[in-house]
C-alpha cells in the first residue's frame, strides 16, 4: 500500500508539473516576448466561430490573424496608449465591473435581491413629511430638526390630518400643493431606508423617523395595490421624425388602423408600414413590458388599457410617433431564478451598495487578515487644512514622527502619506463639504474600501485563472480599439484628400443598379388593383384615385412614391421594367400596381451617395498596408515543435 500510494503521488506530481509546464509552453516570441501556446488555444477555441473567411478557420491560417492581433498590442504599447488616462480610467472601471462578479457572490446580496424580489410584487402608495437636515450633520448636530418631526409625528398618530401637516411643515418643495403625496412606487423606485419605512408599514399607520441623505422624514401608507404583471403587445408604428416624408404620417396611421378594422392582417401591414424596423420583420412584435419599463407612458397606458388578447388601441401619439398597439398576452409573474441576475446587478449599484460593501469589505478582512493601527483623525485634523473644502488643499511630506501604519491589509500596510495622497486626489471630485471632519471620515471609508478591494483584485488575477484570462482579453482590446483608432480610423477619417483619390481610383466598384422613379400602389383586393390600374391609365393623379378609392372609413389603397433600385424590396418580385402601368402583382395580403415614370440607367455612385462605405474600403486599405509595416518592424519566431503539438491537440 505505501508503495502504490508512493507512486501515486509521484504520477500525480508529474501530471501536475507536465500541466503546469504545457500552461507556459511559448508557441512563439515577439521582439523576444513570449506569447503562450495556452492564451493561442484558449482565444482560438473561443473565437473560431467568429471567423468568417475559411481558409483562416484552420491552424495555420488562424494563427496569421493571432499574429496581427499580437502585433497591434505590441504596436499601441511601443506608442505607450497603455499609459493614456483614458485607457487607465476603461480598463479600472471593467476590472471594478468584473470583479464584482466574485466579491459580491455572497449571502447578503443574495438576501437583498429575494428581498427586492417580494417587494416588486407590490406597488405602495404613500405620503411623507420632510424636515430637511444637512448631509453631512452627524445625529448630535440634528436633535432641533428630530425633536420638530417628532413633535409632528405624535399629532399625526393622535389624528390630526396628515395631508394638512405635511402642507404646513413638510420642507419638501411642492408639499404645499401636493400634501406630501408620491403616488404609486415599487422597489427601486425611493431611497433604500425610505423604501423599508414604506414596506414595512402598515395601510393607515404611520411610519417611525427615518434618516436619509434629504433628511429626517415620516410617512404614512395610504395604500397597497398588486403590481401589474408584463404584457406581450405588437404595434405598428408611423414616425413623425423624418424630414423626408412625402406623406402625413397622422393621415398614414389612420389609414392603416382603417385597413385592421377592416380585417387586413396585422402583421402584414406592420412588415410593410412599421417604422419600427427591429419589430417590423416580426410582425410588430415587442418584447414584454410592464409600466415603467418604456420611455413611453403614453404608449404604456394605452396597452394596458386593452382587456383581451386581440384588442387593438386607436391610434396613439408618444415622443417616437403614432402607435397602433395590439395585445398578445398577459404574462404570469416572473419567478425570483428569472429575476435574479438583474436585482442582484441593481442591488451591487443602487445605494444598498453600502450594505453589500461593508459585508464584502468584512469578507476581505477575514480572507486575508485585517489589523487596524492608529487613528487617523487626531493627526489628519491639524494637518488637512480647510483649503480641503475648497477643494484647494496641497499636500505637504509628512514627517517621519508621524507616519503611521493606518491598517495592514494581507502583507500590504496602508499609512498617513497613502491617506493623504487619496486626499489630494479625490478631493477634486468630491461633493461639496461644509465640515471638514464629516469630509475626512466619508473620505478614510473610501480609502479604506477602495484599497480593501484593490487587494482582493490583485490576488484574484493570480489566483484565479479564468478570471485574469478575461481580464487580459480586454486590457488587449482597448489597446486594439486605440491602436486602431489612432493609425486608421481617425486617420482615413479626417483624410479627405485620400479619400477623395481612394474614390477616383475604384469608382468601378461602386454602381447604381437600374432605378425606377415610380409610385407604389397597394389595393387591398386584386379587383381594386385593377382598377387602380385603369384610373392610371386614364391619366388620373394618385390623389384622385385615393379619394375614389378611399373613404372615411374605409383605406383601400396605399400609395408609396420614390425612387427604387431594382430588386428593393419594397417593390414586387419579378417586376417588369418598364415604363407605365404595371400588371398587377400579389404582394403578401396586398396586390400591388406600380407606375413607373422613368427608368434610370446603371451610373456610379458619387461619392456623397456611397462616403460611408468608401471610407471603410479606404480605412480596410491603410489597415492592409499598416500591417504589412508592422511586420517588418518586429521579429516574430514560432516555436515549429509547439505549434505542432497544438495542431495535433485540436485536429
Amino acid at each position: 500500500m505505501k508503495n502504490f500510494l508512493s507512486v501515486f503521488i509521484l504520477a500525480l506530481l508529474c501530471a501536475t508539473t507536465v500541466f503546469s509546464q504545457n500552461k507556459k509552453e511559448v508557441l512563439m516570441t515577439i521582439e523576444g516576448k513570449p506569447v503562450y501556446a495556452s492564451e493561442f488555444k484558449r482565444v482560438y477555441l473561443k473565437n473560431l466561430d467568429l471567423v468568417q473567411d475559411e481558409s483562416q478557420k484552420d491552424i495555420d491560417g488562424y494563427l496569421q490573424l493571432f499574429i496581427d492581433y499580437k502585433l497591434k498590442i505590441a504596436e499601441a504599447q511601443a506608442q505607450d496608449l497603455d499609459e493614456e488616462s483614458l485607457y487607465k480610467s476603461e480598463f479600472s472601471k471593467y476590472r471594478d465591473q468584473l470583479s464584482r462578479n466574485y466579491l459580491f457572490e455572497d449571502k447578503i446580496t443574495d438576501e437583498l435581491a429575494k428581498e427586492a424580489y417580494e417587494r416588486g410584487k407590490e406597488e405602495v402608495n404613500a405620503s411623507h413629511i420632510l424636515i430637511k437636515v444637512d448631509y453631512e450633520s452627524v445625529p448630535r448636530d440634528t436633535l432641533v430638526a428630530y425633536n420638530k418631526l417628532n413633535a409632528i409625528r405624535e399629532r399625526a398618530v393622535k389624528g390630526e390630518d396628515f395631508t394638512q401637516l405635511a402642507k404646513i411643515y413638510s420642507e419638501e418643495p411642492g408639499a404645499k400643493e401636493s400634501g406630501g403625496n408620491l403616488g404609486y412606487f415599487s422597489v427601486f423606485n425611493m431611497v433604500y431606508p425610505f423604501e423599508n419605512a414604506a414596506y414595512n408599514t402598515k395601510v393607515g399607520e404611520i411610519s417611525k423617523i427615518i434618516r436619509t441623505s434629504f433628511g429626517y422624514h415620516i410617512l404614512k401608507v395610504n395604500d397597497r395595490r398588486a403590481k401589474l404583471p408584463k404584457i406581450g403587445v405588437a404595434h405598428i408604428m408611423i414616425s413623425d421624425k423624418k424630414g423626408a416624408r412625402t406623406f402625413n404620417p397622422e393621415e398614414r396611421i389612420n389609414e392603416i388602423y382603417t385597413m385592421v378594422k377592416q380585417g387586413e392582417s396585422f402583421e402584414s401591414l406592420a412588415q410593410q408600414f412599421s417604422d419600427d424596423k427591429n419589430s417590423a420583420v416580426k410582425g410588430g412584435k415587442l418584447s414584454p413590458f410592464t409600466k415603467g419599463d418604456l420611455r413611453a407612458s403614453e404608449f404604456e397606458n394605452a396597452a394596458y388599457d386593452l382587456k383581451n388578447s386581440g384588442d387593438i388601441s386607436k391610434p396613439v401619439k408618444t415622443d417616437f410617433g403614432w402607435h397602433i398597439i395590439r395585445l398578445d398576452e398577459k404574462l404570469p409573474v416572473e419567478t425570483f431564478e428569472q429575476q435574479k441576475e438583474t436585482l442582484e446587478k441593481k442591488v451591487t449599484e443602487g445605494d444598498r451598495s453600502k450594505i453589500v460593501s461593508n459585508a464584502i469589505n468584512n469578507k476581505i478582512k477575514e480572507k486575508y487578515g485585517f489589523k487596524t493601527g492608529e487613528s487617523f483623525l487626531p493627526y489628519f485634523d491639524t494637518y488637512v487644512t480647510d483649503d480641503v473644502l475648497k477643494r484647494k488643499w496641497v499636500m505637504s511630506p509628512i514627517p517621519s514622527e508621524n507616519e503611521k501604519t493606518l491598517f495592514t491589509i494581507g502583507g500590504k500596510k496602508l499609512g498617513s502619506t497613502d491617506f493623504a495622497k487619496f486626499i489630494a486626489g479625490r478631493q477634486k471630485t468630491t461633493r461639496p463639504y461644509r465640515q471638514k471632519e464629516a469630509l475626512l471620515l466619508d473620505l478614510y471609508n473610501e480609502f479604506e474600501t477602495e484599497n480593501l478591494k484593490d487587494y482582493f483584485r490583485e490576488n484574484l488575477e493570480v489566483e484565479n485563472e479564468d478570471y485574469a484570462a478575461i481580464l487580459a482579453e480586454y486590457r488587449d482590446g482597448l489597446l486594439i480599439f486605440d491602436v486602431m483608432n489612432k493609425n486608421i480610423w481617425q486617420k482615413a477619417k479626417n483624410d479627405t484628400v485620400g479619400v477623395q483619390e481612394y474614390y477616383n481610383k475604384t469608382k468601378q466598384n461602386y454602381q447604381w443598379k437600374q432605378r425606377v422613379d415610380a409610385d407604389i400602389y397597394s389595393a387591398t383586393s386584386e379587383m381594386l388593383a385593377q382598377q387602380i390600374q385603369k384610373m392610371l391609365s386614364e391619366g388620373k393623379t394618385t390623389e384622385e384615385i385615393k379619394a375614389a378609392l378611399n373613404t372615411e372609413n374605409k383605406v383601400n389603397v396605399l400609395v408609396t412614391p420614390g425612387i427604387f433600385e431594382i430588386e428593393q424590396h419594397e417593390l414586387p418580385k419579378g417586376l417588369e421594367i418598364k415604363e407605365g402601368v404595371s400588371k398587377v402583382y400579389p404582394n403578401s395580403d396586398s396586390f400591388v400596381v406600380v407606375n413607373i415614370k422613368t427608368i434610370l440607367a446603371p451610373s456610379e455612385k458619387s461619392l456623397d451617395d456611397v462616403k460611408g462605405k468608401v471610407l471603410s474600403n479606404y480605412q480596410n486599405d491603410i489597415e492592409t498596408k499598416w500591417m504589412q509595416e508592422l511586420r517588418s518592424k518586429y521579429k516574430v519566431e514560432v516555436d515549429k515543435k509547439t505549434l505542432k503539438r497544438l495542431k495535433k491537440e485540436l485536429k
